[in-house]
């Protein structure tokens, strides 16, 4: 398969168009079909197991669907597959790690740029690339592994509870941080959250999930 060009991250790009789900279906659900302009977040809600996270996986690529997504009027089928899951990053809930130390994970290191101004906000302490996975709490790593993610600058990012093992006060400083993320570099954003109250703080629109449908529920705020 040839690898498309991968769309540029700057916000002015002229050809910008976001990302569009066209008649997406996978394991007996859907077509979803759904556009997301440059710079705004989607929430997405509904019942347990009604398939929310396996949308985001389809999104991502990462297992078999039928229809497709374009970002910037690209197909996803158009890519070579790394590089779509590159620019089109899911964290989920539970992330995964390969490494003993912290910052292996991370391509550039910990300590310099965005990623160190991130960490800081996050409440890590300067030596955090040091640490062992292991010892890592559920929270740490949820956190952490976002700043993973927005480390390599994704055009598009899909999010599942990204804050489930977060007190409140720092799900308002990840709120605020994939927030500015959006704003200032145009990225797109899918959210799956139970909490709804947090969907009408992030998003600018949210979607029930149904088996067969997205069922257009309330506007957000952003």
């Amino acid at each position: 398969m040839k690898e498309a060009p991968l769309p540029s991250p700057c916000p002015d790009a002229e050809y910008s168009e976001g990302l569009r789900l066209s008649s997406l279906s996978f394991l007996g659900n859907g077509p979803y079909s759904l556009d997301i302009p440059p710079g705004k977040c989607v929430g997405l809600t509904g019942l347990s197991g009604v398939g929310k996270t396996q949308l985001l996986r389809a999104v991502a690529d990462v297992i078999v669907h039928e229809g497709d997504c374009f970002l910037d009027g690209i197909a996803c089928s158009s890519f070579d597959p790394p590089a779509w899951r590159k620019t089109v990053a899911m964290v989920p809930a539970e992330s995964c790690w390969w490494y003993d130390l912290v910052s292996p994970h991370f391509e550039q290191g910990v300590e310099q740029g965005e990623v160190r101004e991130w960490l800081e906000k996050m409440g890590f302490p300067p030596d955090v690339g040091g640490w062992q996975v292991s010892r890592l709490s559920s929270g740490e790593r949820q956190r952490l592994a976002l700043v993973r993610s927005l480390s390599s600058g994704p055009r598009v990012l899909l999010l599942d509870e990204p804050t489930s093992a977060l007190d409140r006060k720092m799900v308002r400083v990840v709120e605020e941080i994939i927030g500015d993320i959006c704003r200032s570099r145009q990225t797109v954003c899918l959210w799956v959250s139970h909490d709804r109250e947090q969907l009408a703080r992030v998003a600018g629109r949210i979607y029930r999930v149904e088996e067969q449908a997205l069922v257009e529920e309330m506007k957000g705020c952003m």
